[in-house]
């Protein structure tokens, strides 16, 4: 049990830079004591001692904010980073070295019971701050779960899922997971422009609207001088008082609106 103990206490010294020393994460880091009352919970549960096993859950989960089913399983050196509103659920599993932020829900979509109704997490993943992961399906190993995300569909290993609904925006080797990661602006703590999909579209619309507008102003810029070259084609009859010489479109503006 003290072997486990101090596993946790060095993969959250390694994790978090806030993390100072062994005796403050082992006194002020709910995330590694909801974890401890979980292996007291889950033994119990084992053991066919269900209902002394939800109520050491229910202890943990009124002491630390995290609220971790006694039939789930955890594995080693799991890193709960804050872990206010966690939830996870009864047939979910997280593989080893996984880290799971605050506002993460690991959940079902049904209500058949004995069936399994949560999610497997695979070794290394990383579900942002938010997130929601809603199913009986797998994340593979290594793969992300961008923040407030709702995930409702396996995750290739290695992959980033971003979005409501979540959808795969990238899938790399091991190493090359970093600097893909580093590309999209990858945040456990919120979306950035980059992490979403839908405004990565809008932000293109944007700027081909700039650029179309640029363009028609340079047409008129054109025939304006085209015009005052010729004794044959009035000014007035080239171009109209409503059209724009000058673009006005500012896609910067629109493009601050979207991030």
């Amino acid at each position: 049990m003290f072997a486990r103990l101090r596993e946790d206490i060095a993969c959250i010294l390694e994790r978090d830079p806030a993390a100072r020393s062994r005796w403050e994460v082992l006194t002020c880091y709910p995330g590694l004591h909801a974890l401890v009352m979980h292996r007291w919970a889950h033994a119990l549960w084992k053991h066919g001692l269900r209902w002394p096993a939800r109520f050491v859950s229910h202890l943990s989960r009124w002491l630390t904010g995290i609220e971790i089913h006694p039939g789930a399983v955890i594995g080693r050196r799991v890193f709960i980073d804050h872990g206010m509103g966690l939830v996870i659920g009864e047939t979910a599993v997280v593989g080893d070295e996984c880290t799971l932020y605050h506002g993460v829900t690991l959940g079902g979509t049904s209500l058949d019971k004995g069936a399994k109704r949560h999610p497997t997490l695979g070794r290394g993943v990383i579900v942002s701050a938010g997130a929601k992961v809603l199913g009986g399906f797998t994340v593979g190993d290594g793969a992300r779960v961008g923040s407030n995300a709702v995930l409702l569909q396996p995750v290739p290993a290695g992959a980033t899922a971003v979005g409501i609904p979540a959808r795969i925006v990238a899938k790399t080797a091991d190493a090359e997971r970093e600097a893909a990661a580093a590309k999209m602006g990858f945040s456990a703590y919120g979306l950035t422009q980059g992490d979403d999909p839908l405004a990565q579209a809008l932000k293109g619309l944007i700027d081909n609207a700039g650029s179309q507008e640029q363009q028609i102003a340079l047409l008129w810029q054109a025939i304006e001088k085209l015009s005052s070259r010729s004794r044959e084609l009035p000014l007035a009859d080239c171009v109209p008082q409503e059209a724009r010489t000058e673009a006005a479109f500012d896609a910067e503006r629109l493009n601050r609106l979207v991030k």
